[in-house]
């Protein structure tokens, strides 16, 4: 079964954190974090964890130049700023591979807020250029960063589905679900890469009794069915992002 976080269930977890002298509010959605009260122990060296959370950078501050032991999506879903040399605005999506340097992350006077999304365990951000040392030899940098989309206010009036990030021999690929009120979705073959998030953009996605509305994510692994859902009543705008397989697998 899919993990499920409903955005209503997740704003609870919202909290006022801070990071290498850089404040902004911390929303968990899955998995643990340093930032709850009740941190859970992280789990085994390489294991599959989804770690799923919520930032949002205060307006004209900088996240400096960083690197996590995890690959992750992040999704732009509010304000704008930019990404190392590139605009970022709603929806972009940018993937980092682990020990991957990237950044700095600058919020923009409206501040930036987005979701990052891993499917391995992170203790936190490394930042550069002091944690240098710390990047495994021969290094391979990876990183993949797509084209803001904004979210539609009227739902589509038949079904699409656009690549977001291009599809890789390994698995890595992002796409964007447009679909009108109650299309059924049929998600990709999960076994083709390390795990799929489906965040929600806009709109409602209906799973058995389930309604997830806007900033509500799921996260499919590599063993399991395909998602299959449908669009609520006033349509759905939906993103789903795919790992890489990882090397060693």
């Amino acid at each position: 079964m899919p993990l499920i976080a409903a955005a209503e269930t997740a704003s609870a977890t919202r909290r006022r954190a801070s990071s290498n002298g850089m404040g902004f509010w911390h929303t968990t959605c899955l998995g643990g974090s340093r930032y709850r009260p009740d941190p859970a122990p992280p789990p085994p060296p390489g294991a599959l964890y989804a770690m799923a959370f919520l930032v949002e950078q205060d307006p004209d501050t900088t996240v400096q130049a960083h690197f996590h032991q995890a690959d992750q999506f992040q999704v732009v879903v509010a304000g704008g700023g930019t990404l190392g040399t590139h605009a970022v605005a709603p929806v972009a999506v940018h993937f980092t591979a682990a020990y991957s340097p990237y950044g700095p992350i600058r919020a923009g006077a409206d501040g930036l807020a987005y979701f990052t999304l891993r499917n391995g365990w992170d203790p936190g951000a490394r930042y550069m250029p002091g944690a240098r040392a710390d990047l495994p030899r021969p290094r391979h940098h990876r990183e993949a960063i797509g084209t803001p989309a904004p979210v539609l206010a009227d739902p589509a009036a038949a079904p699409v589905c656009e690549p977001a990030l291009p599809a890789q021999p390994d698995g890595l690929a992002a796409w964007r679900y447009r679909l009108p009120a109650g299309a059924p979705l049929a998600g990709p073959d999960p076994t083709v890469g390390a795990g799929q998030y489906w965040l929600v953009l806009g709109g409602s996605l209906l799973r058995d009794d389930t309604v997830l509305g806007p900033r509500s994510c799921l996260f499919v692994a590599p063993d399991e069915p395909g998602l299959a859902a449908r669009a609520g009543g006033g349509g759905l705008d939906l993103l789903a992002m795919q790992f890489p397989r990882r090397a060693d697998a």
